[in-house]
């Protein structure tokens, strides 16, 4: 659990001093209070989701080397690369050559002026084919950012090893690991506006190409808050979701993010896969011991493994993972409330969601973590969320029931204290949202009203 959201507890840290927060204090208390106040009489929404995925998305961006793609589903491929490039793969020190073509977002002009930014795709990549993904904006103050690499991704890991990129900064924003964040949000900065750059890579003289069918960001600027408003229950509903524990994988495939110790971001991914009707087909598989329990965890862990953050916790590369599969559409972004996850829920969607808390602030749980992914299946008659927790000691124990108020805290929060009484970051609502290409009405609404298009 801890390493697979460790550089979001460095993150917090990071935030914190810049901040001058400390241990726990009576003026610490008072920012606590001032924020559930206010966070309770706001009404304007903190986060705005920008995605392109329709013919005429495709044909509003600017192309070099490539074109829209029509097909079952629209998208952009390589027509005529734009020119060849070397790669070093930085995690095998491989230099190869590669044929590319890029498309470059129109500028897209945020609703919420953000502190932060994370990127999604769904893509594939043909073997001999891999992509990247850059944000470059404009902050509130007119100033432009330098071009921002949000991720190197293939689908599989024999062209490329999947990666972030460290050490990138402008001095006013950082990228860490999949997140573009504001170094110092108190001083008022912002980024008002973003393009994202696609760039498609492939063997030279090669016929395949990647394509991609959703391109977008989520940017938000959360309050800073410790606690958050109560919200009422709305109506019971739960859904069948395919119970996987990360636990019984402990050992296996360490390479992976030190086995399933560590596995709670794809453990979640896979159970959600499957409670749409996906599963990875039995080739996918033949790598993995036949003696284990649910390979597919296995596979999915290697599938979102990122080479660089040494983990498997990559938001985008699990959202990523999710929309290989068949008519999948995936998306990170941030809910509001827990009344947002209710009418998901009822619409029949379940949301993986992230959080961390000490032992003590989530009665049942048996643990504490700086990170932790899993799965919301749905609420009770009392409003007490229904949760696939995958960090459990087997599939049988997976189903858990938390309490709604301290549930709902810990997950929407952005401010908390660890054991040492030290502020570190929470994560402000962040969930990933997997669906079919063809959702019901119902689901397409409950998508619209949390700003997925």
């Amino acid at each position: 659990m801890a390493r697979a959201t460790s550089r979001r507890t460095v993150l917090g840290a990071a935030i914190a001093v810049a901040a001058g927060a400390g241990a726990l204090s009576s003026s610490a208390a008072a920012a606590d209070r001032s924020a559930t106040s206010g966070a309770a009489g706001r009404t304007a929404r903190s986060v705005d989701n920008r995605f392109w995925s329709s013919y005429t998305d495709w044909h509003r961006g600017t192309p070099d080397g490539t074109r829209p793609s029509a097909g079952r589903r629209a998208g952009v491929v390589i027509a005529r690369p734009a020119g060849t490039v070397e790669y070093t793969d930085p995690h095998t020190g491989r230099t190869e050559p590669w044929e590319y073509g890029s498309w470059t977002s129109p500028v897209h002009r945020s609703t919420v002026p953000a502190t932060e930014v994370v990127a999604s795709w769904n893509a594939r990549t043909p073997p001999g084919t891999w992509l990247q993904v850059e944000l470059a904006g404009t902050y509130s103050d007119g100033s432009a950012t330098p071009w921002f690499v949000m991720g190197r991704w293939a689908a599989g890991d024999e062209d490329i090893k999947r990666t972030s990129v460290d050490d990138q900064t402008d001095g006013r924003a950082t990228i860490w690991t999949d997140t573009f964040s504001v170094d110092d949000p108190a001083s008022g900065v912002r980024l008002s506006s973003y393009r994202l750059r696609l760039t498609l890579y492939r063997r030279p003289g090669a016929r395949l190409t990647p394509v991609v069918w959703r391109l977008g960001a989520m940017a938000s600027d959360v309050p800073d808050r410790f606690t958050v408003p109560a919200s009422e229950p709305g109506p019971a509903r739960e859904l069948a979701v395919p119970r996987y524990s990360q636990n019984i994988h402990i050992g296996r495939y360490p390479e992976y993010d030190n086995g399933g110790e560590a596995w709670c971001s794809p453990t979640s991914s896979q159970m959600i896969i499957e409670y749409w009707g996906r599963r990875p087909r039995a080739e996918d598989l033949a790598w993995v011991d036949p003696a284990f329990d649910d390979p597919q965890v296995c596979h999915a862990a290697r599938q979102t493994f990122d080479h660089q953050y040494d983990g498997c916790g990559n938001w985008p590369f699990n959202a990523a993972y999710a929309a290989t599969y068949p008519g999948m559409n995936a998306v990170v972004t941030r809910l509001s409330s827990l009344t947002e996850l209710e009418r998901l829920v009822r619409a029949g969607i379940p949301a993986i969601t992230s959080q961390s808390f000490l032992k003590e602030e989530l009665t049942g749980a048996g643990y504490g973590t700086a990170g932790h992914l899993m799965t919301v299946i749905g609420f009770t008659p009392d409003g007490d969320v229904i949760a696939n927790d995958p960090a459990s000691p087997g599939n049988d124990a997976v189903r858990r029931v938390y309490r709604r108020r301290e549930w709902e805290n810990i997950w929407l929060r952005t401010k908390r204290y660890n054991a040492s009484g030290r502020v570190v970051s929470g994560t402000g609502g962040v969930c990933y949202l997997y669906w079919p290409e063809h959702p019901s009405p119902a689901q397409r609404r409950a998508l619209a009203a949390v700003g997925i298009h």
